[in-house]
Parts: structure tokens; C-alpha cells; sequence
């Protein structure tokens, strides 16, 4: 029994290892997209002035000071200019970076977990859990995802926890969706067949075989995520039923400062443009990713 199982185990090893020596590391894989390093590098950026914030950004955020209302751009004291109630725009929006990469990452570490666990499940067991599972995955997917989480959140209350809870109950279901395809795949491979023959339990498949078989495009998935939601963290807050004024976050800004839009036209600018700036780094090195872990590319 031990010489039949082996051939098909060391011959997947074998291919394994042939691919991963073709392929350079990936940091040097990183070093040759100028476009992938520049957006990692200001995610990185990003991700170090939220953890900061309190050094970068000192005193007291919410504080007004109505003397100094809607300073512009490029004042000595405020580089990133004033809002209407005379607080820094600069110190707010780095303060608010931490709101939008708390809810970005806890959102997908959540979800993540939840989807593949459920898809794992229906795409191993198969039958009668395979159906109910995805046909309840199909139900939700036939709501538009913000409109969902919308929905959600007002149900539920306002505030960055129950904003946390409702896009992870809305956005669950695409990590599901994956897991359950890559699955179906996994486990009709030769390998899992002779484990399966030498007596391993489904737990013990599940752990050591599929989920390490189906983690390089699920990290696809949660990269691209991110910028779904902190997207939606952002419209959320800006339609009022998010983080709460006077706490920053960039939707939130962008709301308060509707009104100014011709009298303070940088209040918007710049949250604003920060939002995109991430969406776009985080899409682009999701896109990197996927080309680079893809197994069936080999440089």
C-alpha cells in the first residue's frame, strides 16, 4: 500500500519544488514592478502614519478654534489647511487613516475566516451541505454588497465595531465562494486520494492538504478586498451610519464638509484623495499578487 500512495505524493513534490526553484524570491519579484513597490511602499507609508498618529498628529484633534476657520493649504501652521470649526485637516485626516485600516483588515481577517471555513466545508463534504450552503451564498450575493452593509449597519447600530460586524456579514460570501471552487479542485487530486487511502481522517485532509492548497488565491481575494472595505467603511460613515463626528474618518470628513465645497474646497480634496490613493495601492498589489502566486505562471 505505502509504494502505490507514495508515487503520486513524491511526484507533486517533486513538481512543487521544480516551480518554487524557478522563481526568484519574492521581494525581487517586487523589486522589478516599479508600479507594485511604489504601492507597496505607500501602504506601507500609510499603514506607519496610522500607527503614529499620536506622534505625527500631537494634541487635541477635536478641539476647536473658530479663529482660525478655513485656513487653506500651505499655511505655516497648517499645511493641509483648516475645516470649518478651525481644526488641522492634516492632523484629522492621519488620525482618520487608523479608522479606515482598523476596519480594512479586521474586516478581511473576519470574513476571510468565516468564508473559507464554510466553503471549505461545502466544497470537501459535498451533497446536501454543499447545496444549502451555496444556495444560501447565492441568496446574499444577489443584493448589492454596499446596499447590504448598509443595511446591516443601521439595523444593528452605528459605531466602528457594528461597522466591523456588517461588512463581515455582507462580504463573507466571496471568500466562501473561492474556497469552495478551489476545493472542489483539491479534492479530486491524487494526492488527497492517497491520504485518503492511508487512512487520514477528513479533519487531518482538510488541514494539512486543502487549506494549504487553496491559500494562494484566497490571499488574492483578501487583498483585493481591503479596498472594498474601506471603501465601504468610508460611504457608510459618509451616509451618516458609521463612525460618529467628532472622531475622524475620511467619509466622515467628507460629509461634514459638503457645504464648503466652494469655500473650502481642500476638506474634501484631500481625505478624498488619500481614500483613493489606498483603494488604488491596495488593487495594484493585489494584481501583482495574483500574477506572482499564481502556480501556473513559472518565471
Amino acid at each position: 500500500m505505502s509504494s502505490v500512495v507514495a508515487t503520486p505524493i513524491a511526484s507533486n513534490v517533486v513538481e512543487l519544488n521544480t516551480l518554487r526553484r524557478g522563481r526568484p524570491p519574492l521581494w525581487r519579484q517586487l523589486l522589478r514592478d516599479r508600479w507594485a513597490f511604489t504601492s507597496v511602499l505607500f501602504l506601507l507609508g500609510i499603514v506607519m502614519m496610522a500607527t503614529f498618529a499620536h506622534i505625527l498628529a500631537p494634541g487635541d484633534i477635536n478641539l476647536p478654534d473658530y479663529g482660525a476657520r478655513l485656513v487653506p493649504p500651505l499655511s505655516p501652521n497648517h499645511p493641509a489647511g483648516t475645516d470649518q470649526m478651525g481644526r488641522d485637516v492634516l492632523a484629522r485626516v492621519i488620525h482618520g487613516a487608523r479608522i479606515s485600516l482598523i476596519v480594512g483588515f479586521a474586516t478581511v481577517i473576519i470574513a476571510a475566516t468565516l468564508g473559507i471555513f464554510v466553503g471549505m466545508l461545502a466544497g470537501f463534504y459535498g451533497g446536501w451541505l454543499d447545496t444549502i450552503l451555496m444556495r444560501l451564498v447565492d441568496v446574499q450575493l444577489s443584493f448589492p454588497f454596499i446596499l447590504l452593509a448598509l443595511t446591516l449597519n443601521a439595523i444593528i447600530g452605528l459605531g466602528l465595531q457594528n461597522i466591523i460586524i456588517s461588512l463581515v456579514l455582507a462580504g463573507w460570501v466571496e471568500f466562501a465562494r473561492v474556497a469552495r471552487g478551489e476545493t472542489l479542485v483539491v479534492r479530486e487530486q491524487e494526492y488527497l486520494q492517497a491520504a485518503r487511502l492511508v487512512g487520514c481522517s477528513n479533519l487531518r485532509m482538510i488541514r494539512l492538504h486543502v487549506l494549504p492548497n487553496i491559500v494562494t488565491p484566497l490571499i488574492v481575494v483578501a487583498t483585493l478586498q481591503v479596498a472594498q472595505f474601506i471603501i465601504a467603511e468610508a460611504s457608510i460613515s459618509f451616509l451618516g451610519f458609521g463612525v460618529q463626528p467628532p472622531t475622524p474618518a475620511w467619509g466622515s470628513m467628507i460629509s461634514e464638509a459638503l457645504d464648503y465645497i466652494f469655500s473650502g474646497w481642500w476638506l474634501i480634496t484631500i481625505p478624498g484623495l488619500l481614500l483613493g490613493l489606498v483603494a488604488l495601492a491596495v488593487n495594484i498589489t493585489g494584481d501583482w499578487l495574483r500574477d506572482t502566486l499564481d502556480p501556473r505562471l513559472v518565471l
